[in-house]
């Protein structure tokens, strides 16, 4: 199975910004221990901070990947584009957040790609991506 990780903008600087709510790991250490733990995916990523960018991501996946799992960061809850592309493509996606984005700011309460997705996981800090891994395996 393969399956594309997509990070949205300032996903990039996970370990460095806010570690009270991102934690301390940089997300290349924890990918290598999602490749560790899924032997059988085939586990690409890509971030961006670029919303065009990210939907022609989406778009790609797509057509070389068999499921997305994405954490479009602050787009999320701004990018109705994204949320087109999610319900454009024929894979299944499933929206990850590390924070809790309910017990934050209620701006963080919208999102507009998660009508258009598998599932949404929130909360479990670097672990939402384990979580929506283990989903993909069923």
């Amino acid at each position: 199975m393969r399956i594309i990780i997509l990070n949205g903008p300032n996903l990039n600087l996970t370990g460095k910004r806010e570690t009270q709510i991102y934690g301390n790991l940089n997300f290349e250490a924890y990918l290598k221990s999602l490749r560790d733990w899924f032997p059988e995916m085939d586990i690409m990523y890509a971030q961006s901070n670029i919303e065009g960018e990210l939907i022609n991501l989406l778009q790609k996946a797509n057509a070389e990947a068999d499921a997305v799992v994405l954490n479009a960061g602050a787009y999320t809850h701004t990018s109705i584009a994204i949320g087109d592309a999610v319900k454009s493509i024929d894979i299944p996606v499933i929206e990850v957040h590390i924070s809790n984005i309910f017990a934050r700011e209620s701006f963080r309460h919208t999102s507009y790609i998660a009508p258009y997705c598998m599932g949404s996981i929130a909360g479990f800090g670097l672990d939402s991506y384990r979580l929506a891994l283990y989903q993909l395996m069923k």
